[in-house]
């Protein structure tokens, strides 16, 4: 290990607002969002370009509400714990009882009284680094449009004026927004724009916090807890070796079960029933080969769409009996944060089944394998920390880590892969290098939409509200260009998987060597400064598909052929 040479980037306004909102949380009592307005916009977040204006910020308001369940404009307080027992002991109740709600942008286990109360559930520190500043986004901006609302005559609402395209424009300067911005709106809400609208009007957002237990023990405890419920559902996972993998709970079963592709006439006689003309019109596209896109992830995505139906959902049972037959047993996480499991035993694999693109000679012995591949659904930020620590004291031999998650870009588009081999971690603030064990050789045969750029180098950062353009400069002066949250905390657990000590601080660390695999890849969801626009936004269609079944295809791909090394010995 050597002294770090990447200076330290925190900015001091980021720094305050961090030990304002931590100081201020130790409270037994709540927390008004209010009191860190201020501090909120002196940190002159990139995501929140537009704060101090007077004129919405429409892109921090739709990044806020995409990430936060719906009905916390309906809410008085959000309280925050690291289980249903913290929540119990705290007073809350038995959230579990409550009305279950999510968000469309941000996997978190949250629960809804009907009343006031939104309780969610997080995983580590990172989660409050995360809700806090969309808590205070939201509230800024919903207030900045309710008090340009107030000002608009009766009539224009009375007479559901509003809910008139041809009046979409009046609106819009009514709001000091451009239409483009109105139309981004009125397409995220949906049918509930106009009651939104109007309650924004009618209502001052007044917000409140309260964090039950910020403890390091909790956040251990509740990730025991989380990989005890694991272990007694797949007991094996103790004393055979695994493949871990974080990416997530849809595109590894996807092309290793064969289930969508074994239904493809059902799913083509859904898109032709369903009346969704876009999607008829690709898979028109596909047969003819007039758009150069994939089949089967067509058929992936088809299949997502048909199981959310009332016909489809019939096919749930059937799907894990299919499943189980070919060796991937599902895991739910219950009770905890909202990182759900699988566990996949490569003997059982049927090769014949596999998604055409992950062949590569001859997978028939494979059926000797002992290995499993435990995949979890990517966490956030330090909760990787936690979770690989855990995973890594109770599993058999760790035959190889598999990384794979979105980012944002500072040299690339949206869609791009991002192979970094140099990490800085905002977190331990250490400088992680290492060989992965991707080119991009490994991703462009799979990617038709995209770029594959490696020899990158990443930053895993606190939060994604928490950075301003001088700490953005520094790190792109210094070539850094990836940005995102997990590969830091995973590479600080797997410091520790090989070394006889915690990881250091504030150092460069060389993990050249490791004992096992290591492979990262990031796909580019989102431009610091695209004004919103990213890949939650929108239909998903195959631009979004694209790089995340290449990534996977490469993982997989990697695993097996790996794995047919090692059990022929070569």
């Amino acid at each position: 290990m050597m002294e770090r040479t990447v200076p330290y980037t925190a900015s001091e306004e980021v720094e305050l607002y961090l030990r304002t909102y931590y100081s201020l949380l130790r409270s037994t009592s709540e927390v008004q969002v209010k009191t860190l307005e201020e501090v909120h916009s002196g940190m002159n977040s990139l995501l929140h370009t537009g704060v101090r204006n007077i004129n919405p910020d429409l892109s921090a308001f739709i990044y806020s509400l995409l990430r936060l369940p719906d009905c916390v404009k309906n809410a008085r307080v959000i309280v925050l714990g690291q289980s249903a027992k913290v929540f119990m002991r705290g007073g809350v109740g038995n959230v579990e009882d409550w009305q279950s709600v999510s968000a469309v942008a941000r996997r978190r286990r949250c629960f809804y009284d009907g009343k006031e109360i939104l309780a969610c559930v997080i995983a580590s520190r990172s989660d409050i680094d995360d809700i806090v500043p969309m808590l205070t986004a939201y509230q800024i901006e919903w207030n900045k449009l309710h008090r340009l609302l107030i000002s608009i005559p009766e009539t224009f609402f009375s007479d559901k004026k509003i809910n008139d395209e041809g009046n979409l424009p009046q609106l819009a300067e009514f709001l000091k927004m451009s239409i483009e911005d109105i139309l981004r709106l009125k397409k995220i809400w949906g049918d509930e724009f106009v009651e939104n609208i109007i309650q924004v009007r009618q209502k001052e957002l007044r917000l409140n916090i309260r964090l039950l237990s910020g403890s390091l023990s909790e956040y251990r405890r509740a990730t025991h807890s989380w990989w005890n419920n694991i272990e007694d559902h797949y007991p094996d996972l103790r004393d055979r070796p695994v493949y871990f993998v974080s990416s997530n709970i849809h595109s590894l079963v996807n092309l290793l079960s064969g289930f969508a592709l074994s239904i493809q006439q059902d799913l083509i006689d859904y898109l032709n029933l369903s009346g969704d003309q876009g999607l008829k019109k690709e898979w028109e596209d596909i047969q003819t080969q007039s758009v150069p896109s994939s089949q089967e992830n067509f058929l992936y995505y088809a299949l997502k769409k048909y199981m959310q139906t009332e016909e489809g959902g019939r096919l749930k049972e059937k799907r894990n009996q299919f499943e189980i037959d070919g060796g991937i047993v599902r895991i739910n996480s219950k009770h905890f944060f909202d990182v759900d499991s699988q566990v996949i035993n490569l003997s059982k694999l049927n090769p014949n089944r596999m998604d055409p693109r992950l062949y590569e000679g001859d997978y028939g012995i494979l059926a000797k394998s002992d290995a499993l591949i435990l995949n979890i659904d990517y966490p956030l930020g330090l909760a990787a920390y936690n979770i690989l620590s855990e995973v890594s004291d109770h599993v058999g031999n760790v035959l190889g880590v598999y990384i794979m998650g979105k980012s944002a870009t500072l040299n690339g588009a949206i869609g791009d892969v991002l192979i970094p081999n140099v990490v800085h971690d905002e977190h331990s603030l250490n400088t992680y290098i290492f060989s992965n064990a991707f080119e991009a050789k490994d991703v462009v045969p799979f990617l038709v939409y995209s770029s594959v750029l490696d020899n990158q180098k990443a930053v895993s950062v606190r939060g994604t509200f928490l950075q301003n353009a001088t700490y953005m400069d520094v790190f792109y002066r210094e070539g850094y260009t990836v940005i995102e949250m997990e590969a830091g905390p995973f590479l600080s657990a797997i410091y520790e998987m090989y070394r006889p000590k915690r990881h250091p601080s504030d150092e460069i660390v060389n993990l050249y060597k490791l004992p096992f695999d290591l492979g990262i890849l990031h796909y580019a969801s989102d431009t610091p400064l695209s004004k919103g626009k990213n890949l939650g936004v929108g239909t998903l269609s195959y631009f979004g598909m694209d790089p995340t079944y290449a990534t996977t295809v490469a993982i997989l791909r990697r695993i097996l052929n790996y794995e047919r090394s090692r059990l022929s010995g070569k």
